[in-house]
Parts: C-alpha cells; sequence; structure tokens
C-alpha cells in the first residue's frame, strides 16, 4: 500500500496556476531521489510562470538531473528572443541523445518550446507518446490550437482512463467542453467553480469562468470575473485579452487594457488580429480614396 502523496499540495496549486503557493509548499522533508526531482521541477517551472527566468538558468548548474536540466532549458527559451536560438539549438542536441530522449519531462518541455513556437506538428512529434497526465494535458491544449476537438477528445478520453478525478484531467475536460461549446459549456463552467470553490480561485481559473460566461451572454458577470483576476495580477495578459473582449460587448472603452496587454504581451494573438483589421480597413479606405 503507497503513503500519502507528500508532494500532492504543490503539484496541485501549480496545476491551478498557484505559483508562490507551489514554492511555499515545496519545503517537503523526507523525499525519495525521484520526488526530489519532481519538486524541483515543479519549484522552477513555478518560478518561471512567475516570470523569474533567470533564478532557474543561474541556480541550475550542469549536474542537475535531466528532467531538472530540461527545465533550465525552457526558462533560457523564455528568458529573451536572443536566447532563443541557443535554446532551440540545445533542445535539438539533446533529442538525438538516446540516453535522455524518453525523459518525460524533456519530451514536456519539447512540446511546449515547439507549441511556441507554433509548430505543433513538431510538438506533437514527441509528446503524441503520453503516458503521463502533463503530456496528455499539452496533447489536448495544442489539439485545440490547431482546431482538432477530435483529437483532443480522444486525449482526455486517455487522460480519464488514468485518472478521472485528477485536477489536469478535470481542467482537459473544461477546456475540451469549451472548444465544443454548446450545452458543453455549461459544464465546463461547472468545472472550472468546483475547483475555485474546492481548492482556490486563481486567475488561471477565473478567466476559465469568465469565458464560459460570455459563452452563455452573461458579460457582466463575466466582467466581475476578470476584474477579481486583475485584482490577483494586473499584468496577466490573458486576462487583459479576456477584458477587451468583454468590453467590447458591453459597450465599454479598451484603449487603456489594450495599452496594458501591449506592454505585458506585444505579440498577444489578439493585439495582431487587431493590428491586422486596422491594416485591411486602411487598405480598403484607400480603395475608395
Amino acid at each position: 500500500m503507497s503513503g500519502p502523496d507528500v508532494l500532492f499540495p504543490l503539484r496541485n496549486n501549480f496545476y491551478l496556476g498557484a505559483f508562490q503557493a507551489a514554492i511555499n509548499e515545496s519545503n517537503v522533508r523526507n523525499l525519495s531521489e525521484a520526488e526530489a526531482i519532481e519538486r524541483d521541477c515543479l519549484v522552477y517551472r513555478s518560478y518561471i510562470a512567475l516570470g523569474q527566468c533567470q533564478l532557474v538558468i543561474d541556480e541550475v548548474n550542469d549536474s542537475a538531473p535531466t528532467a531538472v536540466q530540461a527545465v533550465k532549458l525552457l526558462a533560457l527559451y523564455l528568458s529573451g528572443v536572443e536566447k532563443k536560438d541557443q535554446a532551440l539549438a540545445n533542445l535539438a542536441e539533446w533529442l538525438a541523445d538516446p540516453a535522455i530522449a524518453s525523459n518525460p519531462t524533456l519530451l514536456l518541455v519539447t512540446g511546449v518550446i515547439y507549441a511556441h513556437e507554433q509548430n505543433y506538428n513538431e510538438a506533437l512529434k514527441h509528446t503524441h507518446v503520453g503516458g503521463t497526465l502533463d503530456l496528455g494535458a499539452l496533447n489536448v491544449q495544442i489539439y485545440l490550437k490547431m482546431y482538432r476537438t477530435d483529437h483532443a477528445e480522444k486525449q482526455l478520453k486517455i487522460m480519464q482512463q488514468i485518472d478521472e478525478d485528477h485536477t489536469l484531467t478535470q481542467l482537459a475536460n473544461a477546456w475540451v467542453n469549451l472548444a465544443v461549446g454548446g450545452a458543453k459549456v455549461q459544464e465546463a463552467y461547472y468545472i472550472f467553480q468546483e475547483l475555485g470553490e474546492k481548492y482556490t480561485w486563481t486567475v488561471l481559473l477565473l478567466n476559465g469562468s469568465a469565458v464560459c460566461q460570455m459563452h452563455m451572454g452573461h458579460f457582466d458577470e463575466a466582467e466581475g470575473r476578470l476584474l477579481e483576476a486583475l485584482n490577483k495580477d494586473s499584468k496577466d495578459a490573458n486576462t487583459l485579452a479576456n477584458l477587451i473582449v468583454c468590453s467590447l460587448h458591453l459597450g465599454k472603452p479598451t484603449a487603456r487594457h489594450m495599452s496594458q496587454l501591449k506592454i505585458s504581451q506585444p505579440n498577444h494573438v489578439l493585439l495582431e488580429r487587431a493590428a491586422n483589421d486596422e491594416d485591411a480597413f486602411e487598405r480598403a479606405l484607400q480603395t475608395v480614396a
């Protein structure tokens, strides 16, 4: 009979987006070697999510286990445009090494990096093997970005066979339900609601709930959720983008949120679409001028 899962609070907070809380839960004693590696990976991934990539780069040395080194590679990739080529070159080198190429954390980082590059086929080449809920959840996200809801649903079923009640499985279920739309949106809303009430309302869960509310036409309620998320993190790009969309539906000004988003994440897809729309509008004006 296995003992208690001592890393559950750390792991669960990370999945919910409570990254500082995850770090605060990391002082766990008497861990096995495998548990210590998982803890270090989750802590460093939390620091990356908080934008502290340099801390990870500075702390992880060349003698660290492969999984921790992989997380450092992710920090290097996300630390700035000038570091991306180096990180991609290192990644290709590692994947060519049969001694480490099948490491689950390396495969996960590979999928995350190639997904950032919008090279989804290359990402799936390394993550489709699955085997862990982390890889399964990443596969769901990638398929949804590719608008392949059918494949995302298949991945979700695999995750449900592994652990239907796991937080990652519940989140993946909500993402798929949102993508399917219709009556499934209400089911997604209930999942976010249940996770928020059971654990803690994070920016991730508040945004998920708000997107559900917008899909159901409840824009006032969605705005309340998003403002609550903004109070928790005023620089979160997803919150700002969702607030822009919500404000447009409510007939409210969006200029300030747009300016904040440009500072927070200048290459956000919403800004790129807005710029393309402006260019198209200008071209249309020139044709009739």
